[in-house]
């Protein structure tokens, strides 16, 4: 019997020798049988023995056929080691994302490098951080989850700059140049801080939850020109700061990591009215505020769906949510009017992007966000108000740079590219794993 065959019998040499290939095999068998059949016949000792020629042609076709089973046994073998292996390396490219990363994070190493040369069983391994190239920069709520048993502090400070010019005219037009009433123009500036503190815990491999609480200072200054008899200016300023509404996340991840598959994560948002809303400020006898809230004064709930897909050296994220608002009985006289039930406009929101590792340590991401927020609904007196709709549309960009294993620096930058959105947004983040 074969080497081959003795391979066989004692099962799969598992550091996987070269084999030939089962077509070579085959071609090689074919050309010794017809060699066979070509010199056996002239040769004296097989002479009338026709019996022996068959038997050993048959003996031959045996062994071959069993060297083409071991080959494929062999090639379905290594074929499963090599999916097992990068599905194994993927999975633990992709622990270390949320623990030290900006989630607005994966780990992704070239899938063009070899194998592992070790024996089969053995587990590859785990490069240093210095060989690995890692894409923290993806936004927040879109990372791959905590690892479990692991705490990760996550503070972060956002600052928020919009800004407004209207020009209103309330009156009649005689002829184009001539008019008959009021024309106000108004300049707005807006100015936010949020100091926020986030914790996530990892209690599966698949399942995390994170508590959040913010701290929110904001300054605004209008400027109203109007014109009448004669040209009146008023400056507007007010100021507000104080605890902003209180969140609690859910995520849980649908599916187990594949490679070239994407990670779908399903998460649930419930946020509170802790902060101080919009019908709870000071006004004076006009119904003018005389501050600003730090919160929506409304509590709302958002479930949403997000994808991670790894494609080396780029991770591409995409996520679709909805946030619904609870309505509710304010029952306030402000000014000469009675607010009555108002149901905030919910919001859907949808946004793509990707992230890509430049070096281990450094990396960045680019993506879009798209808000759309239904007109809110009002009783005000007897009559029922509704606000116009919004489109909230924002590109995002993300750089992040980690420092050792278990911190990073993370900054991003949001820019409004719609009249409903924030002029420019900027976050800085430094989340830090506690308990691994």
């Amino acid at each position: 019997m074969t080497s081959a065959t003795a391979e066989a019998a004692d099962g799969p040499d598992v550091t996987f020798q070269p084999q030939p290939r089962p077509i070579l095999l085959a071609t090689a068998g074919r050309a010794a049988l017809l060699l066979a059949l070509v010199t056996l016949p002239a040769c004296p000792a097989w002479a009338g023995e026709p019996e022996k020629l068959a038997e050993q042609m048959q003996r031959l076709e045996t062994e071959l056929q069993a060297q083409r089973d071991l080959i494929r046994q062999q090639q379905a073998q290594i074929d499963q080691q090599r999916e097992e292996i990068g599905a194994l390396k993927l999975s633990l490219e992709l622990r270390d994302i949320r623990g030290a990363g900006l989630a607005q994070a994966t780990t992704s190493q070239p899938q063009t490098r070899p194998l592992p040369n070790q024996p089969v069983g053995e587990g590859p391994q785990q490069p240093a951080l210095a060989e690995r190239a890692e894409i923290q920069a993806i936004p927040r709520d879109l990372g791959v989850l905590t690892p479990a048993g692991q705490l990760v502090f996550d503070p972060s400070v956002e600052y928020t700059r919009s800004s407004t010019s209207r020009l209103v005219f309330r009156g009649i037009e005689l002829i184009p140049g001539i008019q008959i009433g009021l024309i106000e123009a108004s300049d707005a500036d807006r100015d936010t801080v949020s100091a926020n503190a986030a914790l996530r815990y990892g209690i599966t491999s698949r399942l995390e939850v994170e508590a959040s609480l913010p701290y929110i200072y904001r300054h605004d200054r209008v400027e109203v020109v109007q014109q009448r008899d004669e040209q009146i200016v008023r400056n507007i300023g007010l100021r507000g700061d104080g605890i902003g509404d209180a969140q609690l996340t859910v995520r849980y991840q649908l599916n187990k990591v594949r490679p070239l598959k994407p990670i779908w994560v399903a998460s649930l948002r419930v946020k509170t009215d802790t902060g101080k809303g919009p019908f709870e400020i000071p006004f004076d006898e006009f119904g003018v505020a005389t501050g600003l809230s730090t919160g929506s004064g409304f509590w709302g709930v958002e479930p949403g769906i997000s994808f991670l897909l790894p494609s080396d050296p780029v991770v591409i994220y995409g996520g679709l949510s909805y946030f619904w608002h609870m309505e509710r009985d304010i029952d306030r006289d402000i000014g000469d009017a009675h607010i009555g039930r108002v149901d905030p406009g919910d919001s859907l929101t949808a946004n793509i992007g990707f992230g890509f590792a430049l070096n281990p340590r450094f990396s960045y991401s680019l993506g879009y966000r798209h808000n759309y927020i239904f007109p809110t609904r009002s009783e005000i007196g007897d009559t029922v108000q509704h606000s116009p709709r919004l489109h909230v549309g924002q590109l995002n960009l993300g750089l992040s740079y980690r420092l050792t294993r278990t911190q990073a620096i993370n900054l991003g930058f949001e820019f409004g590219v719609t009249e409903d959105a924030p002029d420019v947004s900027i976050t800085l983040r430094s989340p830090i794993v506690l308990i691994r």
